[in-house]
């Protein structure tokens, strides 16, 4: 039987009940080695854990069916999930475009790990299709963009990158974490990969770290495949099963992200004591327009800058009682940081620099009123 409905996928895709118990949910299957039926006589596929375990193809093959790709992979953090997609899409000599407010975490394996390798790399405003396509080079390999920008929360015209980037002959990569496969599906937009901080939203309750790449092409799949396992950066199985737990419910946790998020967002607008607020459902955010004709929501995240600089940023993210003070996103829990000291703090002196008076807050599912006066009681001098 064929699924479509997300929620149906998610629940369903790649988790069928057990053949031998009529286990509902998958087992983890904590193993290293597998027993052969004869040399080279692999019993279900399986040799070893390294190169393919039952509880990670479950959860591979549910973000594959999430994203709409050929094939998912999971991988032991976000930033192994980069780091091998790169290794196998690029070279020595080769470029790759990044956005021009990159996660922290994406500018440092750019300019201190694959820099000093040999790939080349510029960061461009992605907002603006044309500047993309005139910083394209006869050797670059890919456009890399972030929908929305962590911690800025611009929104790419998915479609519209899509374009410039097949003209010159380069892979469209999307970073999906932060609107998650819910909200947003880059691969009907065009883009060629999809990749995900599962520790964020897919995840979803911060007690599992780890990441995912989903390819629309068969063929790049399996070269991704080869690097996953010649390079080792798995998914471990009880990683795997634990995202697998949190994706069975990631629909109705987005629903109630994306409602506290606009209600936030709102208060912060008329908040005396705030001065800026970043957040794509805002009518006069820039990208409104494109986010709503791409997104199904506006997601969970959303960011502000208070009136009196650094230090009443520190300040507001000091004051808060129901917002932990603390890295990461998309868990059930409200979090809130200071990305220039924290999350981004390895752009400083950079083109990539934050704002220093930018605070950041991931919106949990408590109850907005609750959220709101956390808020409110926070930005009062």
């Amino acid at each position: 039987m064929t699924f479509e409905g997300f929620q149906t996928l998610a629940i369903h895709a790649g988790q069928e009940a057990d053949a031998e118990t009529g286990a509902v949910v998958v087992p983890i299957y904590a193993t290293s080695t597998y027993a052969q039926d004869g040399v080279g006589a692999l019993r279900a596929g399986y040799e070893y854990s390294r190169t393919a375990n039952p509880t990670r193809k479950a959860l591979e093959e549910c973000l594959a069916a999430l994203e709409s790709g050929t094939r998912g992979l999971a991988f032991a953090s976000g930033m192994a999930a980069e780091d091998t997609l790169l290794r196998t899409i690029a070279k020595p000599g080769d470029h790759v475009i990044i956005p021009g407010d990159a996660y922290g975490g994406t500018f440092r394996l750019f300019s201190q790990v694959l820099e000093p390798w040999g790939v080349r790399w510029d960061a461009v405003p992605q907002t603006d299709p044309d500047a993309v396509r005139a910083a394209m080079r006869p050797e670059t390999v890919a456009v890399w963009a972030e929908s929305p920008t962590n911690p800025l929360l611009n929104v790419t015209d998915i479609e519209a990158l899509a374009g410039v980037a097949h003209d010159g002959g380069a892979l469209l990569v999307v970073d999906n974490t932060f609107a998650s496969p819910y909200l947003q599906q880059p691969i009907h937009l065009g883009a060629d990969v999809v990749v995900h901080s599962t520790t964020k939203y897919i995840g979803g309750h911060s007690d599992v770290v780890g990441g995912a790449v989903v390819v629309a092409d068969a063929e790049l799949g399996e070269r991704i495949a080869f690097h996953q396992n010649t390079m080792g950066a798995i998914a471990g199985p009880f990683d795997a099963w634990l995202t697998l737990r949190g994706v069975r419910t990631l629909g109705v946790r987005m629903d109630r992200h994306c409602q506290n998020a606009e209600r936030l967002a709102a208060e912060l607008v008329r908040h005396p004591g705030v001065g800026q607020v970043y957040y794509p459902g805002l009518p006069d955010h820039p990208q409104h327009k494109v986010a709503e004709r791409q997104m199904r929501a506006f997601g969970g995240m959303v960011a502000f800058r208070p009136h009196g600089g650094e230090e009443a940023a520190l300040r507001v993210c000091g004051r808060t009682r129901v917002f932990t003070l603390g890295e990461s996103l998309g868990g059930v829990e409200s979090l809130i940081e200071h990305p220039g000291r924290m999350t981004h703090a390895s752009a400083a002196g950079s083109p990539l620099e934050v704002p220093a008076d930018l605070v950041r807050i991931s919106v949990g599912i408590e109850s907005a009123d609750d959220l709101v006066a956390d808020l409110v009681q926070a930005l009062e001098e």
